[in-house]
């Protein structure tokens, strides 16, 4: 197997981040922080609820976000995987940043905006999960690839038509050296990726005979598999992921990786990584240089939803060890009780993430107390409105502050430019992290 490192970022660049000043654009923010830079912000140890932030305000849990990022580091070490996680997620360079320092050995983009924005802050390793046919961000990564000689990237290819497009634009650019390309295994119905071993095999070709390109590995996304960790759902992906090894055991056979000193192979959404790692994580023939990659991402801050029903770390974990812990939450203030049971709270759809679960009221803070909130729920978010449903015994007033349980981080981070990151009592701000959408 080949080595295993680290990626890396720009210091200089990072550092720049927290010279930004604060101001009216960061929504949340007290206006005590105004003129400040990130960096003094950061170091006043404001009180989430004395110190004026406005509701509705996402936050993050310091020491949960710490536990996950440990937690996935020692998962992938002792199955002996590189982690480029998908930094779509959050979009926060500082974020990465803590990911490099647990060990990530590279970054996951979806597309060339994310790539340029990682590339400002000198991420050093990256697998674009997509196929990337434009011709003006193909000029751009070949010039990339020619001013930084450190510089790692991957991206994947699952039609012949893209593959000529990609050659076509790149022998424009003239590269000093080839793109590598994987190529993505899909299944019937889902999303992007060669609906069969046929179709692989004629992109793998095709990439092959570019002389621009350069074949590394093979690459599929298994959570378009199944939505849900069912029995039969677990089934269809591990067959799914015994699939792309058995492509990769072909192409090896047929001698594309030849003068490769690593084959990637790589999928891992953050529902299904405890297959990943026991399909893919198998011993591979030797001479074969493979680099098992899992691509997980929303492990990081995981959710009280989506990943705690389905992670394999989750409420109902499948894997050895401590599960995963919700590490982001949103703050919201009750406006309104103009029914008994019906009250508003002001997070609705620009604030909180809607599109597979509504937000869970977990928390009340009154008189300067925090307690647990039972036997309540979100019912409908409107813009800037939430509907909760009032349990019989929920005494929530108006002017009270309701601690939401929020579902998949993906709908998350776009909403929120800049999140006050909390220490162990929930309160204290020692960070703040800014997103990049």
């Amino acid at each position: 197997m080949p080595e295993i490192t680290p990626g890396r970022m720009d210091p200089a660049a990072l550092d720049a981040l927290l010279a930004e000043r604060l101001d009216w654009r960061f929504k949340g923010i007290p206006t005590s922080l105004s003129g400040l830079s990130i960096r003094d912000g950061r170091d006043r140890g404001l009180n989430l609820f004395r110190d004026g932030f406005l509701p509705p305000v996402t936050v993050l849990d310091e020491p949960a976000l710490t536990h996950n990022l440990t937690t996935m580091a020692d998962l992938c070490a002792r199955h002996g995987f590189a982690h480029a996680p998908h930094g779509k997620t959050t979009m926060a360079p500082q974020l990465f940043a803590r990911q490099f320092e647990h060990g990530a050995w590279g970054q996951t983009a979806a597309n060339a905006s994310q790539l340029r924005i990682y590339r400002a802050f000198g991420v050093s390793r990256v697998i674009l999960a997509n196929e990337l046919v434009d011709a003006t961000a193909l000029r751009w990564v070949a010039d990339e690839l020619d001013h930084d000689p450190g510089f790692e990237f991957w991206c994947w290819a699952d039609t012949e038509r893209g593959v000529e497009l990609m050659t076509d634009a790149l022998r424009e650019a003239a590269p000093s050296r080839p793109v590598d390309v994987l190529v993505e295994l899909g299944v019937p119905g889902g999303r992007t990726g060669c609906r069969d071993r046929a179709a692989a095999l004629g992109i793998a070709e095709a990439v092959a005979a570019s002389p621009v390109l350069r074949l590394a590995g093979v690459a599929s996304y298994e959570g378009a598999v199944a939505g849900d960790a069912t029995a039969d759902g677990l089934a269809a992906v591990r067959t799914h992921l015994s699939e792309l090894r058995a492509l990769a055991l072909d192409l090896a056979e047929r001698g594309y990786f030849a003068e490769s000193d690593q084959v990637v192979v790589t999928a891992g959404g953050s529902s299904f990584f405890d297959l990943v790692v026991d399909v893919l994580g198998a011993p591979w023939p030797d001479g074969l240089p493979v680099l098992p990659v899992l691509r997980s991402g929303a492990y990081l801050t995981h959710d009280e939803g989506y990943y705690a029903r389905n992670s394999p770390l989750g409420a109902s974990p499948r894997l050895d060890g401590t599960p995963l812990r919700p590490a982001v939450r949103t703050w919201a203030q009750v406006t309104s009780r103009p029914e008994p049971r019906l009250a508003f709270i002001n997070a609705g759809k620009r604030d909180v993430p809607y599109d597979i679960d509504l937000p869970l009221p977990e928390l009340r803070r009154a008189g300067g107390v925090t307690t647990a909130l039972t036997g309540c729920a979100v019912t409908k978010v409107n813009d800037q409105h939430g509907f909760v449903q009032l349990g019989a015994d929920a005494a929530v007033e108006v002017g009270d502050w309701v601690g939401l349980g929020l579902s998949h981080p993906c709908t998350t981070f776009d909403k929120v430019p800049l999140l006050p990151m909390v220490g162990a009592d929930g309160e204290t701000v020692v960070d703040l992290i800014r997103t990049f959408f």
